[in-house]
């Protein structure tokens, strides 16, 4: 299986086009994206399950609102470890997958070890998400929560190249 992440190379602008379409329109029919990206609708099939084969594209989701399913509540927490030798980084990570309410997890240069999205339905499931679940996993140094009241900007479309 071929790796798009180390042979840049390999993708032209006409792979990127279909991957910006099923970004923001991932429910468009073959023939349609065909039509967007200026391809007959085989190749553009052999092109799409290229793609899907490679890893360049990872999955097929949703984009849910979080309001309607329940989850009003989006914090970005900057985590600071106590120590930063393996073992407690490799259980800091290990710790982080298992928990729902993370829905991303970033390593970062400078001040701040991890930057974590987090989503719950109300500020006492954030303090019950602090309390018993983030401080459980011991060796965390310090925690700073920012909590979001508005959005200004929301994509997952990738910029053109």
């Amino acid at each position: 299986m071929a790796d798009y992440a180390n042979e840049e190379q390999r993708m032209d602008q006409i792979d990127r086009q279909i991957l910006r379409t099923l970004q923001s329109e991932g429910r468009i029919t073959n023939q349609d994206l065909a039509e967007k990206v200026g391809l007959s609708p085989s190749p553009c099939l052999r092109r799409l399950r290229n793609l899907e084969t490679t890893g360049a594209i990872k999955s097929y989701s949703a984009d849910v609102d979080p309001v309607a399913y329940g989850l009003p509540i989006v914090a970005f927490v900057n985590v600071r470890l106590e120590h930063h030798n393996g073992d407690a980084v490799q259980h800091f990570e290990r710790k982080i997958a298992l928990f729902d309410e993370v829905l991303e997890c970033f390593m970062l240069t400078g001040g701040t070890d991890y930057f974590l999205k987090v989503m719950v339905s109300g500020l006492g499931a954030y303090e019950d998400f602090i309390r018993n679940k983030l401080h459980s996993i011991g060796g965390v140094g310090s925690i700073d929560s920012s909590f979001v009241y508005g959005v200004v900007k929301k994509t997952s479309v990738f910029p053109m190249l």
